[in-house]
Formats: structure tokens, C-alpha cells, sequence
């Protein structure tokens, strides 16, 4: 892709039904003048979106992609399921094929999916299944000059798995992910990467479980190896202290609810989504579909807001333009 030409970005706007459509009608405003060299797609029916307050006069270009039945605010339909997809297939594929820089994703309801006969798990798994991405990891993140980042080992997991699913290979590949990633995309020059035991503790020196004896340790120290700074295993219930983090550029948590309720408790309206290890750059809102706001215009666009601030910088940072630190 051409380093001089302008950066493109496609936002998917989810759930017909949810505040997805409005957030991105009112985010691309601030969008346009925060970015105003960037150009932006959105991916939704066209008059779904002049609805919910899209001005065609805006400049904004609208990849139509027509609902499968009309749609009512707060009102959850399977017949608009495959809808949903077809809005990130279109992202994927022309991401893939050098269209877009980036994707942002507005949220959607997974349980509509599911209903339109679609096993789907969520947009994390789904987004390494398209771009035959083996691994990848989630992280969620703050704004600010030094944001909070956390990471997962797993993501959407029944608690009785987790412990299972995590192996040495598969911790070391993670934060192979986490530190490659950090620098490429976020201009990090060493990241330093804050590891949490699994047990309550960290385990207690195996008193309460082994994981961190068997699996974390020996992943860790075979992660410091390869160069990357990963220190822990350290117990989640103290780790989010100002005094250990100030120094950290990321938190790997071990589950969904280890990490990220302490995240969203301290950003939550303001903090973004991101997919790491992926072919492709894509970040999103830190929120669900808020079926109870849809429509009303009272939902915050703070977070859709910072997830296009984030994919346009970190477009820029893979591109290698020197303005990749600061919207213009």
C-alpha cells in the first residue's frame, strides 16, 4: 500500500438493534476533524444509518450492505444475524486486500447470531478464524499518555476451562504476540509486560494449585529468554496498584474476568478494544450493544471515539509515518 496515500478506515456498525449505528454517526463527527487527511467507510445499510443520524453531506463514504428485515431500536431480530457478519466480512476482506488500514467494530449481540443458526463465539475468535490467525490475543485498554493495557491468556471461556486451556507454548506464543505487537503498533520500544498467577496468591507456592509451578513460571522465564520482559507470576488481587503498574506497559491476566473488570471499573466509556497477532489492525468499544439506549441518543460514543483514534495511530505506526503519536 501506497506510505503517501491517506489512511483508511472501515467501521462495521454491529447490531442493527443497538446504539451501534448512532455511536458511529456521532464518533465519525469528532472523527473528521481529529483525522481530517484519514478516510473512513462505514459498513451498514444505508438508510439504517442516515436514521440514526449519518448525513450523506458528511463525505463519509457508506459500503451499503442491505438489512435482511427493518430493524426497530431495542429490538433484537435473528433475521438480521447473517446481517451482522456480512458487515465484518466486509471489513476482513477488504483489509486483507489493502483497502482499508484498519477495521473498527461497533458491538454486536452474539445470542442473535447464534439465533440465525451461525455457531459464533465472538468477535475475537471469529477474526482469527477469517484471517487463518492461530493465535490471537485480546486487549483491552485505557486512554491517556500511560493507559492501562491488559491482556488475556484466554478469552471466552467457562471458568472450569481455563485452567486446561493454558500450556507453556501457548503462554510464550501470547506474549511473543503482546511484546511484537506493542512495538510494531504502539511505537513501544521495550515493552514491559506484567504477568498474574491463575490461583488465588499467584497459587501460595503450590498450596493453592500448581499452575503457576507447572505452566506460568517455566513459561515466563522461557519468554525472558527470547528477550522479552515478563515478570509475575503475581497475584491478580494486588497487581493493580499504582506503585507495580506505573511501570508496565501491559497486564497478561490469565481469564475474561480476572483482568478485565478492574480495566473497565477504571475506563469503562472511554477504553477500546484491541485483537493483537492479527494479519489485520483492528480495535473496538469497550461496551455491548446497549439495547436500553438504542435509538434515545443518550449513549456515550466516548469509547467508539477512542477506538478510532487508536486504529488510525496505530495504522499510522505500521505504516511508519513520523505523525503516528498524536491525532493531527
Amino acid at each position: 500500500m501506497n506510505t503517501d496515500a491517506a489512511i483508511s478506515i472501515a467501521i462495521t456498525t454491529g447490531e442493527p438493534a443497538g446504539v451501534g449505528p448512532e455511536l458511529t454517526a456521532v464518533a465519525l463527527k469528532e472523527a473528521r476533524t481529529r483525522w481530517p487527511s484519514a478516510r473512513f467507510t462505514v459498513l451498514g445499510d444505508r438508510d439504517l444509518m442516515i436514521q440514526r443520524g449519518l448525513s450523506p453531506d458528511d463525505g463519509i463514504d457508506i459500503g451499503h450492505v442491505p438489512l435482511a428485515v427493518p430493524v426497530e431500536a431495542g429490538k433484537l431480530n435473528a433475521a438480521n444475524g447473517r446481517y451482522v457478519l456480512d458487515l465484518l466480512d466486509a471489513a476482513i476482506d477488504g483489509a486483507k486486500l489493502g483497502r482499508f488500514d484498519a477495521i473498527v467494530t461497533a458491538p454486536l449481540q452474539k445470542s442473535t447470531i447464534n439465533d440465525a443458526g451461525v455457531p459464533f463465539t465472538g468477535h475475537t475468535e471469529y477474526l482469527a478464524e477469517r484471517t487463518d490467525t492461530a493465535r490471537v490475543v485480546m486487549m483491552l485498554a485505557g486512554s491517556g499518555e500511560k493507559p492501562l493495557r491488559v491482556a488475556l491468556a484466554t478469552t471466552h471461556l467457562p471458568l472450569k476451562d481455563v485452567s486446561a486451556a493454558l500450556s507453556i507454548d501457548g503462554l510464550v506464543e501470547t506474549l511473543s504476540i503482546i511484546d511484537h505487537d506493542l512495538r510494531a503498533h504502539f511505537g513501544l520500544a521495550k515493552p514491559r509486560i506484567l504477568v498474574t498467577g491463575l490461583n488465588p496468591h499467584a497459587g501460595e507456592n503450590g498450596y493453592l494449585g500448581r499452575e503457576e509451578i507447572d505452566v506460568i513460571t517455566p513459561a515466563l522465564e522461557r519468554a525472558r529468554a527470547l528477550g522479552i520482559d515478563a515478570p509475575g507470576p503475581y497475584p491478580a488481587d494486588t497487581l493493580f496498584q499504582p506503585r507495580y503498574l506505573k511501570d508496565a506497559d501491559c497486564v497478561l491476566a490469565m481469564f475474561h474476568d480476572q483482568g478485565l473488570p478492574v480495566l473497565k471499573y477504571a475506563t469503562f466509556g472511554e477504553g477500546i478494544n484491541v485483537t493483537l497477532g492479527l494479519p489485520i489492525i483492528r480495535t473496538s468499544v469497550d461496551h455491548g450493544t446497549a439495547l436500553d439506549l438504542a435509538g434515545t441518543g443518550r449513549a456515550d460514543a466516548g469509547s467508539m471515539i477512542a477506538a478510532i483514534d487508536a486504529a488510525v495511530t496505530m495504522a499510522r505506526h505500521k505504516r511508519g509515518t513520523s505523525a503516528a503519536s498524536e491525532p493531527v
